[in-house]
């Protein structure tokens, strides 16, 4: 990697006009712990794969599983992520519990995680689901077998680890839905984690719980309207725990619920680079900043019938022939029903005429009814002259006519 990298640098300061210093500068290569390294990696897997080989040869199922699942380990640990995923999925033949899939699931679900392989984790986290469940009924059926306060102590202990799993299947269920662009479901997602101690040893390793509230409040403010934005968050006690964790969150929420957009967009400014820095959010800000701009424009212009555009231009921070080309892209996109003075700098919603809209839809109600009339009565007429089309013997069909006249 130290090498890759010396090499991606020494090209870049080839090719830039800047002066960069030079790399040895900056840090060297320390041979003598990369060897160490190397030799102490290459023992580990030769004893790891010998094993592997003797349990192999003497048939031993259990011992055959835990020996991939440790060289799965070992190629996670030393970056080989592709023989590490092979193991792991090569150890599934080798369980014989409902716990073993669910070990091996949640070990995979890690290595998608760190390979940000979304496409994939949704797959192993019904997988997972499902081997939760099976595990539960098992324990469930095995019945208690020990005193009351040992078995009342059991339960509780399994079910601490059961939301436990349930909670790292939830988060993995939520990157899934934030790594494929689905930012509602993955708000969602967000919102129904537990608590980070239900998350275990996921968080520092896999992800903060200051992620899982930018994460969360970046998707719901990009798809949320305001009313579940204030129910689903700000009510929210639990996930109210992730969001301080990063103050500047509830202060970005509040500024949103305020109608305080020119803040909202100096705060999503401000802390850009820290968004565009992270390695599950960073391809998403651009389009989750876009939603939500354009939310604030719409909720911002909802109260009026006519506003002039220097308003508008104060309120956001926006020069005003930056605030009319937003609100003509959104009027483009059907986002806002109105039209803009150019001339007058002058936004205007679009009359609506509702005594119109009213006419058209009880006519539209009046031929629904017509039509629905209509094939009653061809049906009461089928049925008055015999002709009915019954059943054959043996059939468990329910009803007597078959019902031709689907159309008007």
């Amino acid at each position: 990697m130290f090498q890759s990298l010396f090499q991606a640098y020494e090209q870049i300061s080839s090719t830039s006009d800047a002066s960069l210093p030079n790399m040895m500068d900056l840090g060297e290569l320390d041979t003598k712990w990369a060897d160490e390294v190397l030799a102490k990696n290459q023992a580990d897997r030769t004893k790891l794969e010998v094993e592997l080989k003797t349990y192999s040869n003497n048939m031993i199922k259990e011992s055959i599983r835990m020996a991939h699942r440790d060289l799965g380990d070992f190629y996670r640990a030393t970056g080989d992520f592709g023989t590490s995923l092979k193991h792991y999925t090569k150890s599934r033949e080798f369980c014989t519990t409902s716990q073993h899939v669910l070990d091996m699931c949640m070990s995979i679900l890690e290595l998608l995680i760190e390979q940000r392989n979304y496409a994939h984790l949704t797959t192993y986290v019904f997988k997972a689901d499902a081997a939760l469940d099976a595990a539960t009924a098992a324990n469930n059926a095995s019945g208690p077998t020990a005193p009351v306060p040992t078995v009342t102590t059991g339960a509780k202990k399994k079910s601490v680890e059961r939301d436990n799993v349930q909670a790292k299947l939830d988060l993995a269920t939520a990157l899934s839905h934030l790594g494929q662009g689905s930012y509602e479901k993955a708000a969602q997602a967000f919102l129904k984690v537990g608590a980070p101690k239900d998350l275990g040893d996921w968080i520092g390793k896999l992800i903060s719980p200051a992620d899982i509230a930018i994460y969360g409040t970046l998707c719901a403010l990009a798809t949320f309207q305001r009313s579940a934005v204030k129910s689903r968050i700000l009510e929210n006690s639990l996930f109210g725990v992730y969001i301080e964790q990063e103050p500047y969150v509830r202060e970005l929420i509040e500024s949103y619920m305020n109608s305080n957009f020119k803040n909202v967009l100096e705060l999503l400014e401000r802390y850009s680079t820290r968004h565009y820095a992270d390695i599950h959010l960073s391809p998403h800000v651009g389009e989750l900043t876009n939603s939500i701009r354009n939310w604030a424009v719409v909720l911002y212009f909802q109260p009026f019938a006519t506003i002039k555009l220097d308003r508008m231009s104060a309120a956001f921070g926006w020069t005003i022939e930056e605030v009319e080309q937003q609100v003509v892209n959104l009027i483009q996109s059907g986002l806002i029903q109105g039209r803009v003075d150019s001339q007058n700098k002058i936004l205007q919603a679009k009359k609506t005429d509702y005594r119109a809209e009213l006419f058209a839809r009880a006519i539209k109600a009046g031929t629904e009814m017509q039509a629905t009339n209509r094939k009653l009565l061809l049906r009461m007429r089928l049925q008055q002259a015999d002709l009915i089309i019954k059943p054959p013997k043996g059939s468990n069909h329910p009803g007597n006519v078959v019902d031709f006249f689907t159309g008007d």
